[in-house]
């Protein structure tokens, strides 16, 4: 694809102020983009150049523009440390918070993020992590401007004590029932299995029933 064709795509996922630079990270790096079904496990990943392929970059198809933006961001973080690094370095040492910092930096104003967001980020980038999920916070503030669905999944901070459940996007069909809140997470327990789990606050779920209804 050529540039425009290219930036024609991201305006369907980006802010409409951030096309022009991220455009400009795929054609200068050749940057092979697939937007995926939504993924459980990450919003986006980056693969390295191998076998004669160039630079690949995933992202999830179901993100809002503030929450794409900043995954593209990570990925690219990522392939930038893999230009002046290559692999040895940690995935997500200090060489790739300092470029995630650094490339971030640039999109640090209201015409791109909404006031709330733009707090957030700017808190998240003092220690960004592996993934912005683990970031409370950060993740409550983009989850505002997600597209209202249809049958709308309920938050499992948002359950009373002791539902039952089922979790969205999980790799295989988890239902669970909610138990207290340790930290920062929920400490669940898988029915039939009795495994646990340590849930996020604001992971989607689909209600079952609550024992407490039954009692």
């Amino acid at each position: 694809m050529n540039r425009d064709q290219i930036s024609n795509v991201l305006k369907k996922y980006l802010p409409e102020h951030a096309v022009g630079s991220c455009t400009d990270w795929v054609v200068e790096h050749r940057i092979k983009v697939n937007i995926t079904k939504s993924r459980a496990s990450k919003y986006g990943d980056y693969r390295p150049p191998q076998m004669g392929k160039g630079h690949h970059i995933t992202i999830n198809h179901d993100l809002n523009p503030y929450a794409f933006l900043i995954t593209f961001v990570h990925e690219v973080a990522h392939l930038t440390c893999e230009i002046r690094f290559r692999r040895n370095i940690e995935p997500h040492g200090k060489e790739w918070k300092q470029e995630f910092q650094f490339l971030l930096s640039r999109f640090l104003h209201q015409h791109i993020f909404p006031e709330d967001v733009l707090s957030a980020v700017k808190n998240y980038l003092l220690n960004p992590a592996a993934s912005s999920c683990t970031d409370i916070d950060l993740q409550r503030a983009l989850k505002k401007y997600d597209l209202k669905k249809e049958n709308a999944l309920v938050l499992v901070e948002d359950l009373p004590h002791k539902s039952i459940f089922e979790l969205s996007h999980s790799r295989k069909k988890l239902i669970l029932i909610k138990g207290e809140k340790r930290r920062t997470r929920f400490h669940c327990v898988e029915i039939g299995t009795a495994r646990e789990y340590m849930v996020n606050p604001l992971a989607e779920a689909k209600p079952v029933k609550s024992i407490e209804n039954e009692q």
